[in-house]
């Protein structure tokens, strides 16, 4: 019965947030704890589907899990599911994780998964090759390509373990990523970093941008002026080279000059929370008003695009998304303009009350569209609902 009145009460606040109607401080902080609720419900069944007992620290691709389907996020040929999954996906267990721990009443309950997930991520942790690096796939089942892109989130969850603990040992192994992502830099069209070791053939957005977020994290954490220095050549290189006419960043350059005009929400989110960084560190107008602009030209384009009628935006993938709910979400905390804010919390709430399976995983559209909820579910489409709820209720536990 209790469970019942307090989602009914939910779902009756909601859309008080939504509108922009008047919130009391009551209000805000039963929405704060549903919102917790939620975020730890998810968490904790993406640990109950996703955790491999045999392998300590490590998840599967998928679940339901037959190790059957074709991953197409690798370069080259689709590569077959295997018995534990890939760093990308695990990345996203990492980065909800640590967004829980900034909660301070749960610091002290997940402290235990952070060490556990330190544990898995080491795991892809390549000393052979020079510098070190983390490719794609455990390095005790076999060798695989290390891509730049993912050892930028690897640089970003452990420097926001370092701010959750202040552990030296993630600053520093923060750094050592940064080390070994630099390393990809090179003056083809006029800088950047390639997608991944020993491929020259492009300079994505995903590489740059994690990579700049990197260094800025780093700089924040260390106040060492050479990452703040190199956050500004990375995003200089970015802002002039992949900002598309619309707005918008584009999906990578080819070594021609070409873009690659495909857009997708995360590479325009990662550059807009620089931006924001940016304009923390040195208090210079010009990253503000970028970071104002790319929002605005994020949100007009996602919301455009053809999408589900229900939804606000166009969800390309849920965690790309939820890298752009970051860059709103260290924008508002500049400006206070929740709009943009609002229009994800709309949509990841229709998905949370509509769009779950039989197991309350959630489909990677977030619409309850009846092939897709039959569908095994991604691990990185759940970790990061666990991730947006914890940062939600966080915003709402924090608004005035």
């Amino acid at each position: 019965m209790n469970l019942k009145y307090n989602y009914l009460r939910a779902l009756l606040i909601i859309p008080v947030v939504l509108t922009g109607g008047f919130q009391t401080s009551s209000a805000q902080q039963n929405l704060s704890a549903e919102y917790q609720k939620r975020a730890e419900s998810m968490y904790s069944n993406v640990w109950k589907r996703y955790r491999v007992p045999a392998q300590v620290g490590l998840f599967s691709e998928n679940y339901p899990s037959n190790e059957k389907d074709t991953l197409n996020y690798f370069q080259g040929a689709g590569v077959k599911e295997k018995e534990v999954s890939f760093l990308w996906p695990f990345s996203g267990v990492f980065s909800a994780t640590n967004v829980l721990m900034k909660v301070p009443s749960l610091k002290a309950k997940y402290k235990p998964y952070q060490d556990s997930l330190v544990m898995g991520i080491e795991q892809y942790r390549d000393t052979v090759r020079k510098p070190a690096g983390y490719q794609a796939y455990p390095v005790k089942f076999e060798k695989t390509d290390r891509y730049y892109d993912d050892n930028g989130l690897v640089g970003i969850d452990y420097m926001e373990s370092y701010f959750n603990t202040k552990n030296p040992l993630y600053l520093q192994r923060a750094k050592d990523v940064f080390k070994f992502i630099l390393s990809g830099w090179n003056d083809d069209v006029g800088g950047g970093v390639t997608w991944l070791e020993g491929h020259k053939d492009q300079k994505p957005a995903c590489t740059n941008g994690m990579a700049t977020l990197t260094t800025l994290k780093i700089y924040e954490g260390s106040k060492d002026k050479y990452y703040l220095e190199q956050g500004k050549k990375f995003y200089k290189w970015m802002y002039n080279t992949l900002r598309d006419s619309t707005g918008v960043i584009v999906n990578d350059v080819k070594l021609d000059g070409k873009q690659n005009r495909t857009f997708y929400t995360y590479n325009t989110g990662s550059l807009l929370e620089a931006a924001v960084m940016l304009y923390k560190f040195t208090g210079e107008k010009q990253y503000l008003d970028q970071a104002k602009q790319l929002a605005r030209d994020s949100y007009k384009h996602f919301s455009n695009v053809p999408h589900y009628k229900n939804l606000t935006l166009q969800i390309d993938l849920p965690w790309f998304v939820t890298v752009l709910f970051r860059g709103y979400e260290a924008l508002y905390k500049v400006d206070g303009d929740y709009r943009y804010i609002a229009a994800i919390e709309k949509d990841l709430n229709y998905a949370w009350q509509n769009s779950r399976d039989q197991y309350g995983l959630t489909t990677n559209s977030w619409t309850p569209i009846p092939a897709e909820l039959k569908k095994p579910k991604w691990l990185l489409d759940e970790a990061c609902i666990a991730e947006l709820y914890a940062r939600l209720s966080i915003l709402q536990k924090e608004k005035k």
